[in-house]
C-alpha cells in the first residue's frame, strides 16, 4: 500500500513532543518502513555534552510509530529495547525502522540509529499491538 509522505507528515504533526518539542522530521514513510531525522542541538545533550539517551529513544519510538501506525489502525507499543552502542560525534541522527513482521494483532520492528558520520549509535527492537 502506497503512503503519501505529506499526508503522513500531517497526520504525525499531532505528535507534538516528537515533532515540535524534540524536532524530529519524517524523511520517508512506506508500508512497514520509516526514516526519521533529528538535527541535534544543545537541548538534546546531557551535562557531559553527549546526546541524551532519551533523545535517542524518542527518535526510535517515533520512527516505530510512523512505520507501524495508520490513520484507522492505531498501534500501541508493547515492548521496546534499546542498545546504546556509541556516542554520536555528528550533528544529525537518522533512525531507520523496518517492521519485520506485521501480523493481524501484533508487529515487530528493528530500528537502527546512525549519525551523519555513519556511526551506528543505537539499535532498537520494538513490538506493538494493533488496536482498531
Amino acid at each position: 500500500m502506497e503512503r503519501n509522505l505529506e499526508e503522513v507528515r500531517k497526520f504525525f504533526s499531532g505528535d507534538k513532543y516528537a515533532t515540535k518539542l524534540t524536532g524530529i522530521e519524517i524523511e520517508d514513510a512506506k508500508e512497514n518502513y520509516s526514516r526519521c531525522t533529528l538535527v541535534l542541538n544543545d537541548d538534546h545533550k546531557n551535562l557531559f555534552g553527549d546526546v541524551m539517551g532519551g533523545a535517542l529513544f524518542t527518535l526510535a519510538d517515533f520512527a516505530f510509530a510512523v512505520a507501524a501506525n495508520r490513520p484507522n489502525d492505531y498501534t500501541a507499543t508493547l515492548t521496546s529495547e534499546i542498545r546504546y552502542l556509541a556516542q554520536s560525534k555528528g550533528s544529525v541522527l537518522t533512525a531507520e525502522c523496518k517492521v519485520v513482521k506485521n501480523g493481524r494483532r501484533t508487529c515487530f520492528a528493528d530500528i537502527e540509529i546512525k549519525d551523519d558520520l555513519g556511526v551506528t549509535v543505537a539499535l532498537v527492537t520494538a513490538s506493538g499491538m494493533h488496536i482498531k
